[in-house]
């Protein structure tokens, strides 16, 4: 009786919070790559090498993050 008891619980389990779908994982690795390296962000002052100009509009900022998600897509689908 105890096993049938914990069965119905464990499908609840996999069947609702097991499977995440491949955007969200997706989304998952360009977050880290983007807070990692800091993707798509302007340098601004920062020690080091930098062969970029620190000027880069919010556009080009949102569209260097889109096409994160679009590579990270990619790869999670295997296409």
């Amino acid at each position: 009786m105890a096993e049938t008891e914990q069965q119905p619980g464990a499908q609840e389990k996999e069947s609702s919070g097991g499977g995440r779908s491949p955007d969200e994982i997706a989304l998952e690795l360009m977050k880290f790559i983007a807070v990692t390296t800091g993707y798509g962000k302007a340098t601004s002052g920062s020690t080091g090498f930098s062969g970029k100009p620190a000027s880069r509009s919010a556009e080009e900022h949102t569209d260097a993050l889109l096409e994160l998600f679009d590579r990270c897509r990619k790869v999670v689908k295997g296409k």
